[in-house]
Formats: structure tokens, sequence, C-alpha cells
């Protein structure tokens, strides 16, 4: 049985009492020490782990001002706070062993807008795909790009000065800040904005905390301006904690303290709003995609692309190249990096004008292409090169260059491409050099890796591959670490070109000298004396004797070592997870993870699920459990397990020790989980959430006993059968009102769906197609073969939208096939969501043998629900391993497509007034992120058939098989519907509505009342 597990790591009393204490406090945020929640904040994009002792979600900027005022209490000196936005962070900036303020969650509201003046007022947690997505019809965009944009907040690009993509032209986030609203340690609010240079002395004179930061800033940045000009380096990109340099405008007339905050790591405040400057979108661009011999001849072409004053060169290696060829982003973009004829692309430089027009930069293009065409008959490297105009085409290369730090992450093998040494910043004219010395040091530890970025500005990210479960290789990351520093030197640049020092602040003084770094301390301690905010990120106060963090501080790797190799590779899908947080993605339509976008809880994403799989694994194996060894011998039931469970049901009730379980805080995140596997596609990493979920539920309910819900669902294919023997008298009773009640009370179920009348098998008989016999099929001649398809059946559309199957076997009927359809057998994919995963391989198995025998009867199979066709290939196969066979159920449109592309189908006259119909296609999530070419295909097949079909961009509808019925998850359901489709349904009329998924058919009739069709259907009407 499993045992049960106690955090390690508890909340100090002090901690405790902070807390207490804020709650009386008119606080209106959320305070949560949960393990959990301390979990899931206890990792960002980086290396490092570090647990809070604490998690709070203010809700606006008087809630960071109660927290700091508390804070300030004599008795709390020892709290500290760090404040978090999407925790993308690369060098553990937001990570802190005190208060995690995480400002994402709540304030994250566009608060005013200026067109006239361009400029937009924003809370800190706004995310900055938000923020141009509310400004793209105003015609204005928040400017510097980061390849995070759909998950970084704006006071954490304030927070780092983010920079990325174009910022030759657009500069860094410090370029756009026209004021800040921050709460200092002691709770006062501190507006800055630019200000003259005798407004800013006169204020100085005055006695206020601002007067006195005012006055240390000015000390700092006049007495040293000479030796500031000459330490800080002549680039782009110079991340400095501290900006003493642009503190000033060139003729010192202006002071903004803003400069000072901007990159600041929230060391000296927490930022709570900010009003930014606005820049126009280009009407146009273009991009030529340069593809190279090898990545040494991308780098050394660069400067002559900044020489031709592009918007942006970007760069991108082999390595990266070849991940993204077996990510699902490939589909998007393989047809604008088309190989080149008798040579291997090797790296390429993404090359972007902007403009007015496309006849606006149509001179630069042409110069450009001419200069390539030269370079390629002189065999200088170039081997071709592809342009585009295309909107929409520019999207998706960027795209696929954005989610390159991902990729590399799905590495194979136990050594993984780190983030420690991967934003250093040279002079542009130095980088091919700076980058061969760069590869000649890891080629001689013999290590793997990966380089792309921004080469316009010097910037490269280069990812070593190390194994952090081993510490030699945890030795070695320092060693390599130190070098870079000196290599980076001596190249003229320095260690953090754009994502801040975080861990790395150990560089600091060394970069600095003892006089600047000295004049740093002495800000710090004029913001922070107590050393509060962020402590040990990029300096300490004057006079202080705390220590900054070190690079040798405790990582991942640390805990992750603690689990046995073997249990590693077995749950290896959560262990891969490299904090990137691409499942935080702010986009509501699209499909990743709905649970974290409707529950904005960082617990209910991939990224906390993996987090929190780690612990308990680690945790397991703390106690001595072989949790592999348990998975095998499980037992289903005996007297032991029954009298056990009802005493853990009879202690989580009575007992807190019990109650405490850190299993039911792991449960709690996984019932969460819709399991619609966006996750497993969507993710660079394939984190595979429903995979370890299942085994995880299983495990669970060795100590727990199962809610009757669960046991429902997984019976439900064995159930329906029976039931619909009698549907009339079945539904009577599903639509009674005391059925309804009783429902929501016992099972906790609400809203069931009534079952089909006539029944599938009544509208077979109906029509007279032919029925399933086995012997019959085995003698029929090849003619008769090539002309015969088999309907594989799911539970739910057989037995709940059974006109969608009865519609899709009269289109085969009319396309010239024979639709037989097979004999109902379970899928097993409910009791696998559930995690019986003792009865999904039995199941499994029987029907594998089953289509495996109907296999050999060389006949193609289809199967009309995603979840249930796409179970076959990827739960089957991981339950049974080789013994899955090789048989093959299509998916609709497969077949379809097939046989537009064979033209075994010809084009046919519709009826006129179907044709008129501009369909729209709301795809099933699980197909579209599981078969990237869906969406392309069922367009291909609509308009083989002159019928107009186009794709409507949706998130989860919020049903996900039986999710939606549980009256938990009710209103989490509703939200998501409500978040992406609602607004899309309703701008309709019913006829144009297709919906692939039975789920989402259900959830529009449930929530919209409308019944819409599978485009099987409207492919049957046309007919």
């Amino acid at each position: 049985m499993l045992p049960r597990l106690s955090p390690q790591e508890l909340v100090s009393p002090l901690y405790q009492e902070f807390a207490k204490i804020l709650a009386t406090k008119h606080f209106t945020g959320d305070i949560n020490f949960q393990y959990s929640a301390r979990l899931a904040h206890a990792t960002d994009n980086s290396i490092y782990q570090q647990l809070p002792q604490l998690v709070l979600h203010p809700r606006s900027k008087q809630d960071i001002q109660i927290i700091t005022l508390l804070g300030s209490e004599d008795k709390f000196n020892a709290i500290k706070f760090s404040a978090r936005g999407g925790g993308t962070g690369t060098n553990g900036q937001s990570l802190t062993p005190g208060i995690v303020v995480d400002l994402s969650k709540y304030m994250n509201r566009i608060l005013e807008i200026n067109v006239e003046e361009n400029w937009v007022r924003v809370e800190a947690g706004v995310i900055k795909d938000q923020l141009n997505d509310y400004l793209k019809p105003h015609g204005f965009f928040f400017s510097p790009d980061l390849s995070t944009s759909n998950r970084a907040t704006v006071g954490g690009m304030i927070n780092t000065d983010a920079s990325g993509q174009g910022s030759l032209v657009y500069g860094k986030t410090s370029d756009h800040v026209l004021s800040l609203d921050s709460v200092l340690a002691n709770g006062e609010l501190l507006n800055t904005k630019p200000q003259t240079m005798a407004q800013a002395q006169a204020l100085a004179k005055q006695d206020s905390t601002e007067a006195k930061l005012m006055q240390q800033v000015l000390n700092t940045c006049v007495d040293n301006r000479a030796l500031i000009l000459e330490k800080f380096p002549r680039l782009n990109r110079f991340l400095t904690g501290y900006d003493l340099e642009n503190v000033f405008n060139d003729d010192l007339s202006m002071v903004d303290l803003s400069r000072i905050i901007t990159g600041s790591e929230g060391s000296l405040a927490f930022v709570c709003e900010a009003k930014l400057n606005l820049t126009p979108i280009a009407n146009a661009k273009t991009l030529i995609n340069i593809k190279y011999d090898s990545f040494d001849s991308a780098l050394r072409h660069s400067p002559r692309l900044v020489q031709a004053k592009a918007t942006s060169v970007e760069t991108i290696d082999s390595t990266v190249l070849n991940l993204a060829k077996q990510d699902i982003v490939w589909q998007l973009v393989s047809d604008m990096l088309q190989d080149v004829d008798g040579a291997i692309m090797d790296g390429i430089n993404m090359v972007e004008y902007n403009g007015e027009s496309i006849e606006s930069v149509a001179d630069q293009v042409t110069a450009l292409c001419a200069e390539l065409d030269k370079d390629i008959a002189n065999k200088t490297g170039v081997i071709g090169y592809q342009v585009t105009s295309d909107l929409a085409s520019i999207s998706k290369l960027y795209t696929m260059r954005k989610k390159a730090v991902g990729l590399l992450g799905n590495t194979k093998g136990s050594q993984k491409p780190l983030a420690f040494a991967e934003d250093t910043a040279v002079p542009p004219e130095n980088l091919a050099d700076y980058i061969a010395e760069f590869r000649q040091l890891l080629d001689g530890y013999g290590l793997h890796y990966g380089m792309f970025g921004h080469v316009d500005a010097g910037v490269l990210h280069v990812r070593p591959a190390l194994d952090m479960c081993d510490p030699e290789q945890e030795i070695l990351l320092r060693e390599i670490s130190d070098k870079v520093v000196a290599l980076t030197a001596k190249y003229g640049g320095l260690m953090w070109g754009e994502h801040g020092k975080g861990y790395r602040s150990e560089y600091g003084p060394e970069f600095f000298g003892d006089t600047l770094f000295s004049e740093l301390r002495k800000i710090k301690a004029a913001f922070d004396p107590f050393n509060k905010m962020n402590p040990g990120k990029i300096c300490t106060p004057f006079n202080s004797t705390d220590k900054l963090v070190s690079v040798d501080d405790t990582k991942r790797g640390f805990y992750d070592r603690q689990i046995p190799i073997s249990v590693k590779d077995s749950f290896n899908s959560a262990l891969d997870c490299n904090g990137n947080g691409l499942c935080f993605n702010y986009d509501v339509d699209s499909p990743m993870c709905p649970s974290s976008k409707v529950t904005r809880d960082r617990r209910h994403s991939p990224k906390g699920r993996a987090g929190l799989m780690r612990e308990w694994l680690r945790l397991l194996e703390a106690k001595g459990v072989d949790v592999l060894a348990m998975e095998k011998n499980i037992q289903n039931w005996s007297v032991k397990s029954l009298l056990d469970k009802v005493k853990n049901r009879f202690n989580s009730q009575f007992n807190r020790a019990e109650s405490d379980d850190f299993s039911h805080e792991v449960m709690e995140a996984m019932q969460g989980c819709l399991a619609c596997k966006a996750c497993a596609s969507q993710c660079p990493i394939k984190v595979d959430v429903p995979d370890f979920r299942a085994r995880f539920i299983n495990l669970y309910h060795t100590r727990y006993f199962r809610p009757l819900k669960d046991h429902l669902v997984a019976n439900v294919e064995s159930m329906t059968p029976i039931m619909a023997k009698a549907p009339k008298i079945v539904n009577r009773v599903l639509s009674s009102n005391i059925y309804d009640k009783l429902s929501q009370v016992t099972i906790g179920y609400v809203d069931t769906p009534l079952l089909s009348i006539p029944t599938l098998t009544q509208r077979t008989m109906e029509h007279k197609f032919t029925p399933f016999d086995l012997s019959t099929l085995q003698s029929m001649s090849d003619e008769q073969r090539a002309k015969s398809l088999l309907i594989v059946q799911d539970p739910f559309t057989s037995f709940y939208d059974a006109k969608v199957v009865e519609d899709f076997m009269l289109l085969v009927k009319k396309l010239g096939f024979d639709p037989i359809l097979l004999p109902f057998k379970p899928n097993g994919k409910p009791q696998h969501v559930k995690g019986f995963l003792d009865k999904f391989a039995k199941t499994a198995k029987s029907t594998a043998e089953f289509l495996n025998q109907i296999q050999q009867l060389a006949l193609p199979m289809v199967g009309l629900d995603a979840s249930m066709v796409l179970c076959f290939r990827d739960e089957y196969k991981q339950i049974l391993g080789d013994n899955r066979g090789d048989f093959e159920v299509k998916l609709a449109h497969e077949w379809l497509i097939t046989l537009v592309d064979e033209q075994k189908s010809k084009p046919i006259d519709t009826n006129n007034n179907v044709n008129k119909v501009a369909y729209k296609l709301f795809a099933h999530c699980t197909e579209k992120t599981a078969l990237a070419g869906s969406e392309g295909q069922w367009q291909h097949i609509f308009q083989h058939f002159g019928l107009s079909l186009s794709n409507v961009s949706v998130g989860c509808c919020g049903m996900a098989g039986t999710y939606g019925h549980e009256k938990i998850n009710l209103e989490n359901s509703t939200s998501l519907y409500n978040m992406s489709w609602q607004s899309k349904v309703a701008n309709l009329a019913t006829e144009q509505v297709l919906v692939t998924g039975y789920s989402c058919r259900s959830q529009i009739k449930r929530l919209d009342n409308k019944v819409t069709l599978h485009p099987v259907q409207a492919l049957l009407k046309a007919l």
C-alpha cells in the first residue's frame, strides 16, 4: 500500500505567524503555504530549486503595501520577499527561500491607453502577448520581443530589462518605460518618471524616502560618470542590474529613477504598474531565410547581414533545426525551410525587413538577394535562401525560433542542454571568432550543445548538455561557467547579455570592479537597507555581511538524483520537464493546458504537475518504497486493503497527520487535468501528463477509496451497451429531476447525456447495411475488399450520437464503398483517464487482439472519435508495448484524404444551397495537436467536394470526455467554453458550425442549446 508522505520542509513558525497576521490586515489576495504551491514556485526556467516559505497572490498594489508594511515590523526583520511573474527566468531570478509574491495571477489588468500620446498603462502581471493582442486593433505593439512572449509578464520584463529579436531597432524594455509605480520594502509607494536635473537636485534636498533615493543615485551616477562610461561596454545588450549609465540622458539634463529599477530583478522594489510607450505596427515584413553549409559559415556571414540594415538577424544551428524537425512545429514551417538539393543545411540566418509596404523594403531585399546569389556562386558557405512576405508564414517561423529553448530540452539521454552561460554578449564583429573559441572550449570537454540567438546584437544562446544528477558534472558546470566568463571578457563582452544575473550575481564584483560595485551596494542600501527584497541577487546592501547567491547553489538535480535511475527512466515524461513554461501559454485559443488557463494556478499545468510528481517520487524513495514494484503488485481488492482504506478514510477526517498527506495535494492537481493530451505534443519536451497522471491515480487508490463517479466512468463502456437495449426507459430516468438531484448528491455528476433514439443498431438495420460476419469478410474477393470499409465503434458516438455514425456510413455508401459496422469493443480510454490501469491493460489487450485479427482481412478501419482512435496509437502502445500488434484505425479525415489524393472520388456537383454555406471547422483539441495537419486536410477534402471550409482557432471546449459532467468541474468547464468557444459559436449560424469532437458537440448543445454537425455530415448533405 502507498505510504503516507509528509513534506520534509515545513513552513517556519515566523512565516506562519506572518501569514496569520496578514490574513487580518484586509489583504484581499491569496495566502498559500501548501507544500504543492511552494513547490510550484520553487523552480523557474533555470537549473536551480529553492523552496519558498509562502506564496502570496496580491490583487492590487495596496495588497503589496500591506505585505511590505507588515514585513517591515521589527519582529519580521528576517522575512524576505521575491516578486514573480511568468517564472521564465533562466537564472533563478525570482527564486527565494522567503516569500514569493506572484503578481501574475490577479494583477494582470490593462488599465489605460492613450492612442494620441502613444502610451498604455498596465499592471505588472500583464503578459506580453496579452498586451500586444490588446494593442493590435489600435495599430500599436509593445516592441521588446521575447521567445517567452506568450507567458512572460511586463513586470518580469521590467525587472530583467528584457529584449530580444529586433533590439537594434526596438531597444530594450527600459527604452519604453515612461513611468513606474513601485512599492518599497518599507511599504511606501514610489512613482518614478523622467524629471529635470534641477527638479532631481531639489528633491534630493528634501526629507523623504524618495529624496534619499534620489540623493544616493545622483551621488553614484554623477560622481562616477567617467568610470561608468569607461566600464559599461558599448553593446546593444549590456544588462548590468542597475543601469547607472542611462539614469541620465546624453547631456545630463534629465534624470529617471526608473532606469535604476529596470533590470534590478526585484532587488529594489515591487514593480506594480508601468506606463509604457508604444510602437506603430509595421504594415509589411519580408523575411529571408538564408541556408548555410555550416553554423560557422552562418556566424561569419552575419556581420554582412547586419550591415544590410535589417530590422533583425536571428540565427539557428543544425542541432535546433533537427530537433524542430521532430516536433509538431515543423508542420508549420517545413515549406519555408526546404532542403537544398545536394547540400546539407547546417544552420540558418533569418533576416527581417520591416516597412510601410512590401515595396518600401523591396530595394533592400533585392540588393541582399543579389549578394546572396554571388555568395552561392562563389561557394562561400551560403547554399540557398527563401524569401517570404506572408505575415502568417513569418509568424510561424518565429514560433519555431521561439520554441528553440524548449526543443533543446528534448535532447535524448540524461545529459540535457542547460542554461547557465547562454546569453553572453560580445561586439557583433567579434562573434564568429568568439563562438569558434567557445566551441573549442565545449568540444574539449566532449559536450553536445545547441546554439541560436540574435547575431545582430552579438548575443548567442549556447546550452551545453550536462547531467545535473551527476555530482561530477555539476562541478564541471562551475568550471565551464568560470571559463566562459573569462572568454567573454577576452572578446570585450559580458556574461549576461539579456537574461539577467540571478545565481550568476557572484560574477558582478569582478565585472564592475570595487568602486562601481560598492556604488551598486549603496543604491541597494538606500532602497532596501535590511536586504529583504530578493536578497543575494545583483548585490547586497553596503556594509552588509550578507552573501551573494552562487552558481554552486542548490539545483534541481540535487533532488532528482535522490530518485533511482530506473524510476526516473520510467517516469521520464515528468522528470525531463526543464521548466521552460510553454504550458503557461496565455492564448485562450491555444489548446495547450486548459486547466492552467482557467485556474491560473501554476500547480495545474504540465510544469506544475511534473514538479509535484518529481517530489512525490523522491519522497517515496526516502520512505524506502520501490514504486515500480508496487505498480506491478497492486491488489485491486482484498479484505486487508479494504480495512486499511476504511482506517485511512477515518484518519483523513479526524486525524490531521493523515489529512496532511502530500499525496492529497498531488491528487488535487492531477484531478484538475482534463486529460486532453495537448501537452504530449504541444510541449517541446513532450511532457505527457495523462500518462503519469494515470499511474499516480492508480497508486494513490491503493491507500484511499475511489469515488463512486470514477467507478461509473471506468465501467461506462460495459454499462452503455446494456442501457441501449432499453433507451427510452433509461432516458426517461436520466432526464428526470429526481435522478438529476440524486446524481449530483451521490455521484457528483451533472447533465447526464441521453442515449440516441433510434439506436445505432436500429439505424443500420433500417438502411440494410452489410452486417459484420467474419467468415463472409474472409471469403471476400480482392475487388470487394477494395470497396469495403470497416467502422470501429466508440461508446460516445455509437450510443449517444448515433446519427453521426449513421451519416458517415451513408457518406461511405455514397462514395461507392460498402460500410460494415464492427461489433462494439470497449476502448478503455475512460479506464485510463481514471487510473484503472489493470482494467485498462486487460481491455486494451482484448480489443487489440480483436483488431489485430480484423487487420488480417486487409480492410481499412475507421473510427470517428479522435480521443478513442488516438488512444489505440498512444496509450495502447504504452501499456502493451510490442504486444499491441500492428493494427491501424484511421480517423475519418485520414481515410477521406487518401480518397482525394488518390482521386478515387471525383469532384461532384453539390446542392447549390449547401454549396453556399461557409462552413467553419471547430477541431477537437486532441486531434489537432496530435495530428498537426488534420485541419488542413479537412479543408483539402471540402475543397475537393466544392465546399467552403475554414478553420476556427479555439482552445479547449471544457468538456473533455466526462470532465465537464463532474459537478466539481462544472464551473471550470463552463469558463473554458466561455473563454474561447462561446463567442465564436454565437457569431455563426448553427449550420455553419462543424465540430469533430463528440465532447465538443455535447458541450455546445449543453451550454448553447445548439445541435451541430460533424464534418462528415456536411459532406453527406452536399451529396
